[in-house]
């Protein structure tokens, strides 16, 4: 079996570009300059309808900032993965700590228990987990499928080496899937020195907006934005070359 890939997906026609590269997956989100969060019910709707073949994953993710959630935004997240099980998706992706940097194991089986059937991932909350390989363990116990990581660094180059760990540990009981920064580029290097055989990437090219007229002195939201002007989508091409390298 060659290389499973999934893509991050910022939209439904993200999902689209996704499909026709070859990708397995998507995960689908919004707000992916916070780090990714929960998409809406339009935008997941649209995917399953503009796609055939692909699994959606829906990120649960209320806010940007940390993982340590509040009665309100869990509350919140429980309707979000209610709603995914209504829609069938074929998963879930959530990650939740407690304060001291531990993963928070009643809550996490709380929402998996909750989010059955569906997949679970675990996502990068386990890059900022105080010890990886209690939460490894941890998260092979409360039956999560697979975990997004990093690697506890910057990217998942950087990450390499725990990477190469947590998949050997992990011994196939979870499935350990580098991502953040895994590009054409290096795919092969991770994959050769991990040993991974699932990964996660964004494969996005800039698109233009096709506005005539442009007010550029009026922005809409951060201030890092550097253009109202630009957005970024999953370009087939960059999938293709990823999957078939």
């Amino acid at each position: 079996m060659g290389r499973i890939i999934e893509i991050c997906a910022n939209s439904a026609w993200s999902c689209v570009e996704a499909e026709a590269g070859g990708a397995a997956r998507v995960e689908l989100c919004a707000g992916i300059p916070e780090g990714g969060t929960t998409p809406s019910y339009g935008e997941i709707k649209t995917a399953q309808a503009l796609t055939s073949r692909i699994d959606i994953n829906v990120i649960i993710r209320p806010r940007g900032g940390d993982f340590l959630y509040t009665e309100a935004e869990i509350e919140s997240m429980l309707l979000d993965i209610e709603l995914c099980k209504r829609l069938k998706v074929h998963g879930v992706v959530f990650g939740c700590l407690t304060k001291e940097g531990d993963i928070d194991v009643p809550l996490m089986r709380r929402l998996i228990e909750a989010a059955k059937p569906l997949s679970v991932t675990c996502h990068r909350a386990f890059d900022v987990c105080r010890d990886p390989f209690v939460a490894l363990e941890q998260l092979i116990e409360l039956g999560c499928d697979r975990i997004l990581t990093s690697g506890q660094q910057s990217d998942a180059v950087k990450g390499i080496p725990l990477i190469a760990e947590l998949v050997r540990r992990a011994d196939g009981r979870i499935i350990i899937m580098p991502g953040c920064g895994v590009r054409e580029s290096n795919i092969a290097r991770i994959e050769a020195e991990t040993g991974a055989k699932e990964f996660h990437t964004s494969a996005r090219s800039v698109v233009y907006s096709r506005m005539l007229y442009r007010n550029e002195h009026v922005p809409m939201g951060s201030s890092a934005v550097t253009s109202e002007f630009e957005t970024v989508q999953t370009d087939r091409e960059k999938v293709r070359a990823i999957v078939g390298e």
